[in-house]
């Protein structure tokens, strides 16, 4: 799909909350147990359930307490629910169940950690900051799609202890995708890693548009067409590209990702590259963490960052955060304290979102678009995400230290540190 910025007409229909209203106690200590129960029939009901939920505490919702925080984001099962009002599945078949009851498809995300829960990897974070609690995007989830959510494997979290009571939490590598599925789990698309709010709308409009298509075909018919729809795409994207680069003055394009079949592990550095606004929260570390230097040539390479700059400096708009997504920032980092410099953190982070969308449609999406045409492990989304987690995130299963347990370096640590 194109990437040039274009208004994208949507009708939007309102969704109804002619629920009955059900009076609660909001006595201190009656609360949670209550909410809890609340939480638990609610959460049985689906989508429906959080509608009733939404309704029944309109009022506080408007300065939501923590508990009612807690109760929404297990209803939910996502963190920070009151921002996007989101249901999410955790299990497949009760996803499929669903989109085939409303004649819906399915965006099946995979992570690493979860999503209910504050440190997941990086790219979980910010689509729950800058995609969920956008207003056109969360409207059209709801009417469109089946959501569902599944952990690839725990991410890994370290603590730096400052040693005077402070103390420092983050993640380390791992990437997240969304799979477009039709109602019986068959992947028709997928969206890797963080695109900004409209580029990854356009994509959520294309996937349900190509999975209805593909739904109303039979047998050989549908696997023409997802052939014909991934050319069509991947046609699309190199016309883009080369109208990128011939706009910019560009002669020669940047170094991309060379997808290969070597048995060597990637480093973490090297894989970090690949997102550039969780590389920026996560590049400190992990060059403290490696401490080897051979990673740095490799990274400048497939980075190539001011030519993917020049680039992404067409598509801002793309990335433009909404007054929801601001809002959530500014709570969650500037919580009690002055936001004097809010503005420049947006931009910022919006900047990084811009370079992450150009260079995942133009390199990783790409591939996945070839992958589809020639039919190589697409079929199913289990093998499919094993593919992509492996060849495009460069973090196979196969490797359990994920790129941070470096043979090359010597740390002076007992065992290199590893703790069974």
């Amino acid at each position: 799909m194109k990437l040039k910025s274009i208004s994208t007409a949507i009708a939007l229909s309102a969704i109804g909350v002619g629920f009955s209203h059900i009076a609660y106690t909001q006595t201190p200590t009656a609360q949670p147990a209550q909410l809890t129960q609340e939480v638990t029939v609610l959460r049985a009901q689906g989508s429906s359930g959080l509608e009733k939920f939404l309704n029944n505490h309109a009022a506080e919702l408007k300065n939501p307490s923590p508990q009612i925080r807690q109760a929404l984001d297990k209803l939910c099962q996502q963190r920070d629910c009151y921002a996007s009002k989101l249901y999410w599945y955790t299990d497949i078949e009760q996803a499929k169940a669903a989109a085939k009851a409303s004649n819906k498809p399915i965006l099946s995300l995979r992570l690493l950690g979860n999503l209910d829960q504050d440190l997941s990897c990086a790219n979980s974070r910010f689509f729950r900051v800058a995609l969920y609690p956008n207003a056109e995007i969360s409207q059209f989830l709801r009417d469109r799609y089946i959501l569902h959510w599944e952990s690839v494997r725990p991410v890994p979290k370290v603590t730096v202890d400052f040693g005077d009571g402070r103390k420092l939490e983050r993640t380390l590598t791992g990437n997240s995708i969304h799979y477009i599925l039709d109602s019986s789990g068959v992947p028709v698309d997928a969206i890797p890693g963080l695109y900004g709010p409209q580029a990854f709308l356009r994509q959520l409009v294309a996937g349900e548009k190509a999975v209805k298509e593909y739904t109303n075909l039979q047998g050989v018919a549908r696997e023409s067409f997802l052939r014909d729809y991934h050319r069509q795409q991947l046609a699309s994207t190199q016309s883009q590209w080369r109208a990128d680069l011939a706009k910019l003055g560009i002669k020669n394009p940047p170094r991309l990702v060379e997808i290969t079949n070597s048995n060597e592990t990637p480093s973490a550095p090297v894989a970090g590259t690949l997102a550039v606004s969780k590389m920026r929260v996560e590049s400190p570390l992990l060059r403290n963490i490696n401490g080897a230097t051979s990673n740095q040539t490799a990274l400048q390479e497939i980075t190539d960052a001011a030519t993917w700059q020049k680039i992404a400096q067409r598509y801002t708009a793309d990335a433009k955060l909404d007054n929801n997504s601001v809002a959530l920032i500014k709570n969650k980092r500037f919580s009690g304290n002055k936001a004097d410099n809010l503005p420049r953190v947006v931009s910022n982070f919006e900047t990084a979102m811009a370079l992450d969308t150009v260079r995942n449609e133009y390199t990783l999406h790409s591939q996945i678009h070839q992958w589809f045409m020639q039919e190589n492990a697409t079929n199913n989304v289990k093998t499919l995400n094993e593919k992509v987690y492996s060849e495009l995130f460069l973090t196979p299963s196969s490797d359990p230290w994920l790129g941070l347990m470096s043979t090359d370096s010597y740390s002076a640590i007992d065992n290199d540190g590893i703790r069974n």
